[in-house]
């Protein structure tokens, strides 16, 4: 909401008095999560999650809190995972820099981003999203390797979704930013991928799926984590 309407008003940089990853829930944001938790619950017991892999970002691991204690999901400590390689992208030296911002501080690094596109583009001590793509890739041997036979909910960020769908379906980069400029990752919405046999690979089933919401009469939203000059 803070990147919204600094954008919104040409400020050059998004006024917060917390880090990014301490920044809490809100109460909308409490509704859709809580929302997403009693649609869960409406599933037969062989959909609903048993495991959780959240990003540690205070808001990440709330709404995973939330969404589970609706659904009903009486998961031990060790069902329940904080999982730093599913943080939001780190945008380093432009953290917090809008558009407007990056374009009068740093137009040799807005210049450079327009060059090499966002797919490559690293901000000085920040992550390009092959960076985000390369951590991402060990959470997937996780789980391939560890989490073959539970239903794994993840909760994290616009980015690490659609970073995800990149390793999930072996898409280029011209093809995941088409779908990441067709339309914003709503939040709380629902992106599912399942295996039809054991030795299939994984099939996308939902995306951008914010039924959950629509049922729990919660509003859909579409506000980033990060400012669009940066994601």
């Amino acid at each position: 909401m803070a990147a919204a309407r600094a954008t919104e008003a040409g400020q050059a940089l998004i006024e917060i008095a917390d880090r990014d990853v301490d920044v809490p829930l809100s109460e909308l944001g409490t509704h859709q999560a809580t929302a997403l938790g009693k649609w869960f619950a409406r599933q037969p017991p062989q959909e609903r999650p048993t495991l959780v892999l959240s990003s540690p970002y205070a808001r990440a691991s709330q709404t995973a809190r939330l969404a589970a204690t609706a659904a009903g999901l009486e998961l031990p400590p060790d069902r329940f995972l904080i999982d730093e390689r599913l943080r939001e992208r780190e945008l380093g030296m432009l953290n917090r820099l809008t558009k407007h911002g990056i374009t009068t501080r740093y137009p040799e690094q807005a210049e450079l981003r327009a060059r090499l596109g966002k797919f490559y583009y690293r901000p000085p001590s920040g992550e390009s999203w092959c960076d985000v793509i390369l951590r991402l890739r060990s959470v997937t041997d996780f789980l391939n390797l560890r989490c073959r036979d539970e239903r794994v909910l993840i909760v994290a960020h616009q980015v690490i979704v659609l970073c995800f769908r990149y390793l999930l379906e072996g898409m280029t980069e011209a093809t995941l930013l088409e779908i990441d400029a067709q339309a914003e990752v709503a939040n709380c919405s629902v992106t599912a991928y399942a295996r039809e046999a054991e030795q299939q690979p994984m099939q996308l089933r939902l995306y951008n799926f914010v039924a959950p919401l629509e049922e729990g009469g919660a509003p859909v939203t579409h506000e980033s984590d990060a400012p669009a000059a940066a994601r």
